[in-house]
């Protein structure tokens, strides 16, 4: 995965998390559990980590902005 940019994280309330999972499906279900309590720029595929069992997904937290249920 590229580096966290500064610009990810430059205020508080914002969050960058990285999911690490056994498969595609796992890592999209932790984001979609993220997404419906923030604003969340999301991802829409995930990346094999080389030697390494799973996947990784990155996605971008507004934790300012909590969504109204």
């Amino acid at each position: 995965m590229e580096p966290i940019n500064e610009a990810h994280v430059a205020v508080p309330g914002l969050a960058v998390v990285e999911v690490a999972a056994c498969d595609d499906q796992t890592a999209f279900t932790v984001q979609v559990l993220l997404a419906t309590r923030w604003a969340t720029a999301t991802a829409d595929h995930t990346i094999p980590d080389p030697g390494q069992p799973g996947v990784r997904l990155r996605c971008y937290l507004d934790v300012r902005q909590t969504l109204s249920s």
